[in-house]
C-alpha cells in the first residue's frame, strides 16, 4: 500500500509511516516532491539495490576515466631525459621545422 503525504503530516503523526509499504513525501504548498520513505520490512532489500546501482555508476565513470589513463606516455626519443631537457629538445625541434 502507498500514499502521498506532506511534511507537516509526518511531523504530526509519525505512525502514519508504519501503515504503508512506502510513502511519497511532497511539500503540499509548492507541490514539490521531497522524497520517499520505505517501510522497514523493505529497507534491507532497497539498500542492497541502491548499493548495486551506485557501484555500477562508479564503475561506469571509472571505465570512462580508464580510457584516458596512460595516454600521456613519453615518446621513446625523450626517454631518460629530465623535464627541462625534454622542453629544450621540443623547443629545438620546433625551431628546426
Amino acid at each position: 500500500m502507498t500514499t502521498t503525504v506532506g511534511i507537516r503530516d509526518i511531523s504530526r503523526n509519525v505512525n502514519l509511516l508504519q501503515e504503508y509499504d512506502y510513502v511519497d513525501i511532497e511539500d503540499k504548498k509548492t507541490h514539490e516532491y521531497k522524497g520517499l520513505f520505505v517501510s522497514p520490512k523493505y529497507a534491507d532489500e532497497f539498500k542492497k539495490y541502491l548499493e548495486v546501482k551506485l557501484n555500477e555508476e562508479k564503475n561506469t565513470k571509472l571505465e570512462r576515466l580508464k580510457r584516458y589513463a596512460g595516454k600521456g606516455e613519453i615518446d621513446a626519443k625523450y626517454a631518460g631525459l629530465t623535464s627541462s631537457s625534454i622542453r629544450e629538445k621540443i623547443a629545438l625541434d620546433k625551431q628546426s621545422e
